[in-house]
């Protein structure tokens, strides 16, 4: 009888002991990491708690370092952020985010030159391709850094004249600026180009300028075709 108690007794503390360590730590943390999107909602403080721990569990993700960075940065932490961009780059090295954010921290230390030889760089870079010229440009508007954006633009517009997409953000740059001429100028060129842009429409309408989009014609003619063959089929004797 008492060997069966103590067989019961140990069968207890085995299942005890799983049981114990299938729950979360006695800390009551969560043993899964968060996301990334799913701490930038959560207050500043504890985003950069959890963003921490995420580095801990991975130091490769630049994702975090980003996302630290830009709190920093928002602190005027410069140094912290500035080293968090640096990481991010070294992992990725054309994380366009990190690029502007890292000319806007240089500027906001007061550190001119080395964000002006930064941009340069960064610049360069991306000079042969239209498309990251836009993302680039798009970064550096993000971080209200506008000459930088628009020199992008710019860029982007060179090696792709026939882009609506360009041509749009040029317009839509030049809107926030309210240097509505202008404006008028490329979202005109961007309606051109694509006329199937409900929103650069309404734009050009707010701007005085009249456009007129154009119907949906079909495109599977033939479907047409069959319904005619068919019709020619029955009609004949």
């Amino acid at each position: 009888m008492n060997g069966k108690v103590q067989f019961i007794g140990l069968i207890f503390l085995v299942c005890s002991l799983l049981l114990s360590g299938c729950g979360p730590s006695d800390r009551g943390e969560s043993l899964i990491p968060p996301r990334v999107d799913e701490v930038r909602k959560m207050p500043t403080e504890e985003k950069k708690a959890r963003l921490l721990k995420a580095i801990d569990r991975k130091f490769e993700n630049p994702a975090a370092h980003f996302e630290l960075g830009q709190l920093y940065q928002t602190d005027g932490l410069w140094a912290q952020a500035e080293y968090r961009y640096n990481i991010t780059l070294s992992f990725d090295p054309v994380h366009r985010g990190a690029q502007a954010a890292m000319v806007k921290t240089l500027l906001g230390s007061g550190n001119t030159a080395k964000a002006k030889l930064s941009a340069e760089i960064y610049l360069n870079q991306v000079c042969a391709s239209a498309e990251e010229s836009l993302r680039l440009g798009l970064a550096f508007q993000k971080q209200q850094l506008d000459d930088y954006a628009l020199v992008c633009y710019q860029q982007a517009l060179r090696l792709a004249p026939n882009s609506a997409k360009v041509n749009r953000q040029i317009g839509y740059y030049y809107l926030s600026k309210n240097r509505r001429e202008l404006a008028r100028e490329y979202l005109t060129r961007s309606f051109q180009l694509n006329p199937n842009q409900p929103e650069v429409s309404g734009e050009l309408g707010r701007l005085g300028v009249a456009v007129k989009i154009p119907r949906k014609t079909e495109k599977d003619v033939k479907k047409l075709d069959r319904i005619v063959e068919q019709s020619d089929k029955q009609i004949k004797p």
